[in-house]
């Protein structure tokens, strides 16, 4: 008889959140994780006295969001800063023409109407797509008619159409023709967005230390192999075997999908088949810092259309989070791939041609960069999260949360339906997986509020 009831693989948001439901509830469990630190893909880096979240950043929506509920237990300050999944308006955004000029006030209206007008002729394309239709197939279908509708030339169609190209890319880290049709049907916003001026991470270690007792996680204890049957689980690491009587698994879709990382036996159909359709993006953050201002003091943001936007497009400017001039941009989709193997400098150069075309050639260059690189980490699936793929359908998400077996359950962000992609969805994947181990419904208010279950 193991002195394990549950091993949890992996410390981010859905493992410690389902360990410290399963510990306060008086079962004995120990987390693997691969890094030397916990949080997964929640990762705060205080490298040169900045304080800059490399992978998750916002809570996108804070009305009934656990996370935010989370957060708030744990003190955790925040600042609100709503993007609104690739919003093109609510919000004050300088966009630029194809020509590096300015839109005016009136040419900008015209230009985000045309966005709402497709956006709300999206729902009945994507109704009528077929199953394997790409989110490029229903987008065309919404231009076609408004545009007929409305009788735009091609140029007009064009802008509408790079900003959808730009929203897969941005959302997802994909690109158009690679997405579902369905891709977005998720993203789901309700409320203010905030961000973490000293950092995300204080969600995992609230997690992880709870209200006493901490929970024992092993560190630098790297998974390789997970064997499951009736009545328990074995598994394999690089710090020797465990065993317990069940097990959840919170490693990412690209390490499921690998071969460094097996379960035996395999994943029955129902969920191999769903985890078969997803695949992990390439979405890459790069905060550029600066020891002055040149852009706009009245926006948050900054949007440029045409050729010369095809990867450099949006910059966010996070000076009231960073205390300093900061503008944060992202490679996402085929600019993430192309540029994985350029150096920092050669990032910067390119990303600046840009903005000296908007702001003039006499812009200086940024003092300090950052740069995310989670194409090349293996404990994130190489990639930063989840994306469905064409023939994928929303459902694919859950799916993938069915146990197995009665001891072995998956969770993670790819694993929830109504908000894939986001900490919301770890959180709450956690929280299932651990009723589903319980065999009985838990507050998921316990992982943050204390009390046993």
């Amino acid at each position: 008889m193991t002195d394990i009831d549950t091993i949890v693989i992996g410390a981010g948001i859905a493992g410690l959140t389902a360990a410290r439901l399963l510990a306060g509830a008086g079962r004995r469990v120990v987390v693997l994780e691969a890094r030397d630190r916990i949080g997964g893909r929640v990762w705060t880096d205080r490298t040169g006295g900045f304080v800059t979240d490399r992978g998750a950043s916002w809570i996108h929506g804070i009305l009934d969001a656990p996370v935010f509920d989370a957060s708030s237990a744990f003190g955790m300050p925040m600042i609100e800063f709503t993007v609104g999944g690739y919003q093109p308006d609510s919000r004050p955004i300088a966009h630029y023409a194809p020509t590096g000029v300015r839109l005016s006030a009136e040419d900008a209206a015209r230009y985000v109407a045309d966005i709402h007008a497709v956006d709300a002729a999206m729902a009945a394309a994507i109704e009528a797509s077929a199953p394997d239709a790409s989110y490029r197939d229903v987008t065309e279908v919404a231009l076609a008619a408004v545009g007929a509708a409305r009788g735009w030339d091609g140029e007009r169609a064009q802008r509408v159409r790079e900003y959808l190209e730009h929203r897969s890319e941005e959302q997802y880290g994909a690109w158009i023709e690679d997405l579902a049709a369905h891709g977005l049907d998720d993203d789901q916003i309700a409320g203010d967005e905030v961000v973490f001026p000293e950092g995300y991470d204080a969600l995992a270690r609230g997690l992880a230390d709870g209200r006493s007792d901490g929970l024992d996680v092993r560190l630098s204890t790297v998974a390789t192999r997970v064997e499951w049957r009736p009545d328990g689980v074995d598994v394999e690491t690089d710090r020797g075997p465990f065993a317990a009587r069940d097990i959840v698994i919170t490693v990412p879709v690209g390490v499921l999908q690998s071969a460094d990382f097996s379960i035996e036996p395999p994943l029955p159909a129902e969920v191999a088949e769903p985890l078969s359709r997803l695949r992990m993006n390439a979405f890459e953050k790069i905060f550029l810092r600066f020891a002055e201002r040149f852009w706009d003091d009245d926006v948050y943001a900054i949007r440029q259309q045409g050729p010369e936007g095809a990867w450099w497009h949006s910059w966010y400017d996070l000076t009231a989070l960073h205390g300093g001039p900061t503008l944060l941009t992202f490679a996402a989709g085929p600019a993430a791939r192309a540029t994985r193997d350029w150096s920092d400098a050669e990032v910067v150069g390119s990303i600046m041609t840009q903005l000296r075309r908007l702001y003039g050639p006499g812009i200086p260059g940024p003092v300090a960069v950052q740069r995310t690189d989670w194409q090349d980490d293996p404990f994130a699936g190489h990639g930063s999260y989840a994306y469905m793929t064409l023939g994928s359908r929303t459902s694919d998400h859950d799916a993938l949360a069915t146990p197995v077996g009665g001891v072995l359950h998956l969770a993670g962000e790819a694993t929830w339906t109504d908000d894939p992609a986001t900490v919301t969805a770890a959180l709450c994947s956690g929280h299932r997986a651990a009723e589903n181990v319980l065999g009985r419904a838990i507050p998921i208010e316990r992982a943050w509020g204390g009390g046993l279950g």
